[in-house]
Order: C-alpha cells, then sequence, then structure tokens
C-alpha cells in the first residue's frame, strides 16, 4: 500500500478554516474536497489490490458486471450506460480484458451492427478471485461500521439523484 503522508494537521480542515475567512461557509467545499481525496486514496488501494489480477478498477468493474449478468455477456452499449462511461472507454476496457483472454467479442445477433462482450472461463476465475481481494479489504473502508456504510451510501446517492444519473423511485 502506499505511504502515508501523516501531517500534523488536516489540510483539509486548514482550507476550511481559510475559506471561511476569505469566501464563507465552507462545508460544502470541505465535504466536496472530502469526497475527491478519498476517490484519490480507494483508487489506490484498488489499484494495489487489483494489479495481480491483471486488472484496473474499470476493468474490473467491467468484469463483475458482466459476471452478473443472466448470460454473462452483453452489448458494449449496455456496459457503457451501466458503468456511466463513454462508449470509448468501454471499447479500449473490452480490447484490454480480451487481450487478456478474459472476455471474447461476438456480434450480436439481435443487432447487425453491435457488439457483445462475454465473460470467459478465465475471466470469471479472476472476477471471483479480486472480488475476494476487495472484499478482505472492505473496500478500503474498513473504517466504517455497517450502519455508517449504509448511512454514508444513502447521502452520497442524493448526489447521484441530483445529477440525474438514475430516476429515483423514492
Amino acid at each position: 500500500m502506499p505511504r502515508p503522508l501523516d501531517l500534523p494537521f488536516d489540510p483539509i480542515e486548514r482550507a476550511g478554516e481559510l475559506w471561511e475567512q476569505h469566501f464563507g461557509p465552507a462545508g460544502a467545499m470541505r465535504v466536496a474536497t472530502s469526497i475527491m481525496r478519498a476517490q484519490q486514496l480507494l483508487i489506490v488501494r484498488f489499484d494495489a489490490i487489483l494489479k495481480p489480477h491483471g486488472l484496473t478498477f474499470p476493468r474490473y468493474e467491467a468484469l463483475v458486471l458482466l459476471h452478473f449478468s443472466r448470460a454473462g455477456e452483453l452489448p458494449l452499449s449496455v456496459i457503457g450506460q451501466r458503468l456511466m462511461v463513454h462508449p470509448t472507454s468501454v471499447t479500449n476496457t473490452v480490447d484490454r480484458l480480451e487481450a487478456q483472454g478474459l472476455v471474447q467479442r461476438r456480434p450480436n445477433p439481435r443487432d447487425g451492427r453491435g457488439v457483445l462482450a462475454r465473460l470467459t472461463d478465465d475471466g470469471r476465475g479472476v472476477v471471483e478471485a479480486a472480488t475476494r481481494d476487495l472484499m478482505e479489504d472492505g473496500f478500503g473502508l474498513s473504517a466504517y461500521e455497517p450502519d455508517q456504510l449504509h448511512d454514508l451510501s444513502g447521502l452520497l446517492r442524493l448526489i447521484r439523484v441530483d445529477a440525474g444519473d438514475f430516476r429515483d423511485p423514492e
């Protein structure tokens, strides 16, 4: 794992204090900056856990999505929608997974122009092993209790709903 910074103070809290002196209320800035820093920390941690499996987090997400699908395959367009990424990113991700022998491409029989990505047996084994390692690590969030994770997930969900990521049935 990466070496901690071990600073003698919280730089986000210090920035918040200065923000309040110069600009006004800093609550939203503190939270946004904390989320961005947490994302950086989690990506570094996930990359370290997934590297022995030959994966990055985006490739891992694609494999999990295929693993969860009924037939073990999905159109590339659906992968992009579900992972909320640009079609070019899906193509690059599937290219790399295919080169590793973890997925196979085939024409979509329902759409003459479309392509399906299918999880291979090797891909299934890799996603299961990588998932065990991520779960053993608690996805980098083991400092939280289960009820805190539930609450945090709900709070962050509001950002996604407000941005229009999906229709909220509630």
